[in-house]
């Protein structure tokens, strides 16, 4: 390996890494939009459930972002297949926590920013199975 070829694949490897997370930054920013709750406060707060739910969050939305820049061709085509699977991801999440409210009366949000890890727990299992479901596709 040269130089020159050293650099570009430094250069390429620190310019995915960081695009890839400003979008998960982004992503995980409106994802808390979804919630009754702010996240980042709630964590600060000390509230463990937040904290577990945020941390399944972040591992599901990576673990998409990391299969999608495995399968991309282009920086571009990485980014824009997270974000279409996120909004998939958002949409099957929010689907399953409506039905797990009206019929099993599991008020996640209200749960976990209670600070039960049950409801925190289960909320963040609904992300990572949708990670692992949307991630198949890639």
């Amino acid at each position: 390996m040269t130089l020159e070829s050293a650099v570009r694949l430094l250069t390429g490897t620190f310019a995915w890494t960081a695009a890839g997370a400003l979008l998960l930054a982004l992503l995980m920013a409106v994802d808390s939009l979804t919630t009754r709750y702010k996240d980042l406060a709630e964590m600060r707060k000390g509230n463990v459930a937040v904290t577990t739910r945020f941390i399944m969050k972040l591992f599901a939305q990576g673990y998409i972002l990391a299969q999608a820049v495995r399968t991309s061709y282009s920086l571009g085509e990485a980014l824009i297949v997270s974000v279409v699977s996120f909004v998939i991801l958002l949409i099957i999440e929010l689907v399953v926590r409506r039905l797990l409210d009206r019929f099993g009366g599991f008020h996640l949000d209200e749960g976990t920013k209670d600070g039960k890890i049950a409801h925190a727990l289960l909320a963040g299992s609904l992300h990572l199975t949708g990670a692992l479901i949307v991630a198949s596709t890639l």
